[in-house]
């Protein structure tokens, strides 16, 4: 592999520049100035591409497709190191749990799908430094793909206009406060402590419909630290904006999770705005929402993690994003000797903060009460390095665009304190950015 600095270019400027190809990922840390958003990747020209069927496909897929040069020269200053980068979807954990789902699969939208990268963009937000990472091919040098980069990128393409989006509700107001009273009713029963209950919007996909300019509204909407764009090439493509972090893992075998329960609204007003992040910090209900799930979260990781090594070093951080205030929590582990990035994403998979305590009977009661299948949504977005490090992504505040339809999709940790006129709310304040323009 080579790697050269390129003179810098904004992210979302490369990303015009690029976004025709497919497959492609824009891994799309838009939040400016904000801690977690340090590095944004493009990657594109797939070695080898995996459609996922079952998440057991994943572990060797990756050993199988790993390129030949895979030595990641000592100057390419990211964690990233080439690799892996896809998505596995909700389902697809679900059946890792061993549940079947009453619901049909969406059509046209796989269970998952990850491409394996030698041609990488890195973006040094802070320095302002761009580097490309390439690998030669047979029948196509390592200077050849770098000159053809390079050439792209001279000559940005604006997007195109995104027509109007017609987005219409599965569940109506009414119907989806009764579904909420029907979950507290479980809880009541003793069945749960809490689950995550969602609901979608569906669009017709209209003529002229541009992914990439889809993607482009939404990151000026609602700049995220764990954004993400994936077009599989395949007539799929999902526009993130995701708040939450899901699993990292460093090359020593150190993982983080980090789980959002607890959400509040943001005001433009400074003191309303610091108000309303302290009354999160202080509220019984969110507070014991997020210890649940943080449990929870101990719990998956020390299936995987040495005896003793899990610990909480952060509960009930207040952290803010570009419409609302969350409660964040950091649970820490260390891989037993043996398991890898796929192990752990597997073990761990669909993520507590998007399922509820206990898992399995939650999962058991979302199944039963949703309208419809999950599909990518609440899956995990994950990039895969060569040296073993993993981070991901919780698939939340994301557009799934198949060929023919749109889905977002936005919910909540429902708890017997949750009041179903609230947590409607709730829904629609996280769903705002993604249908704002429908």
């Amino acid at each position: 592999m080579l790697c050269r600095e390129l003179g810098w270019i904004e992210p979302g400027t490369a990303f015009h520049a690029l976004a025709a190809d497919a497959p492609l990922v824009f891994l799309d840390s838009a939040a400016t100035g904000d801690p977690r958003a340090a590095t944004s990747y493009i990657a594109l020209d797939p070695l080898a591409v995996l459609r996922v069927e079952t998440a057991q496909d994943l572990p060797p897929w990756l050993t199988a497709a790993r390129p030949q040069d895979d030595i990641c020269p000592p100057d390419w200053p990211f964690p990233f190191k080439g690799g892996a980068i896809g998505w596995l979807g909700y389902e697809a954990g679900l059946a890792q749990a061993g549940i079947r789902s009453r619901h049909a699969a969406i059509p046209g939208l796989p269970p998952g799908w990850f491409g394996m990268f030698d041609l990488v963009l890195g973006f040094d937000h802070g320095a302002k430094r761009c580097f490309a990472l390439v690998a030669g091919r047979q029948g196509q040098n390592t200077a050849a793909r770098m000159a053809e980069l390079a050439r792209r990128l001279a000559k940005p393409i604006p997007l195109p206009a995104l027509p109007r989006l017609n987005w219409h509700p599965e569940l109506h107001r009414a119907a989806y406060e009764a579904r909420v009273e029907k979950l507290r009713a479980y809880i009541a029963a003793g069945d749960v402590y809490q689950a995550n209950f969602t609901t979608r919007f569906y669009a017709p996909r209209p003529r002229g419909f541009n992914a990439a300019a889809c993607h482009a509204a939404l990151r000026a909407r609602s700049p995220a630290p764990f954004g993400a764009f994936i077009d599989t090439g395949e007539g799929v493509t999902l526009c993130s904006a995701s708040p939450e972090r899901f699993l990292s893992l460093d090359a020593t075998g150190h993982v983080e999770a980090r789980p959002i329960k607890g959400t509040a609204p943001r005001h433009a007003d400074p003191v309303r705005d610091e108000a309303s992040a302290a009354a999160l910090r202080e509220n019984p209900k969110e507070c014991a929402e997020n210890l649940m799930i943080t449990d929870l979260l101990r719990n998956d990781l020390g299936q995987v993690c040495a005896i003793g090594s899990v610990q909480v070093p952060e509960l009930f951080s207040v952290e803010r994003f570009a419409q609302a205030h969350h409660l964040v929590s950091a649970v820490t582990g260390r891989l037993r000797p043996g398991v890898e990035a796929a192990d752990l994403l597997l073990a761990c998979s669909p993520g507590g903060s998007i399922t509820g305590a206990p898992k399995r009977r939650a999962m058991q009661i979302i199944d039963e009460l949703e309208e419809g299948p999950r599909g990518a949504y609440c899956g995990a977005i994950a990039w895969i390095g060569l040296d073993g490090a993993m981070d991901s992504s919780i698939i939340i505040r994301t557009i799934t665009a198949t060929a023919d339809t749109l889905y977002a999709q936005a919910g909540g940790g429902i708890t017997w304190d949750s009041n179903p006129a609230s947590e409607y709310e709730e829904m629609m304040l996280k769903l705002s950015p993604l249908i704002a323009h429908g």
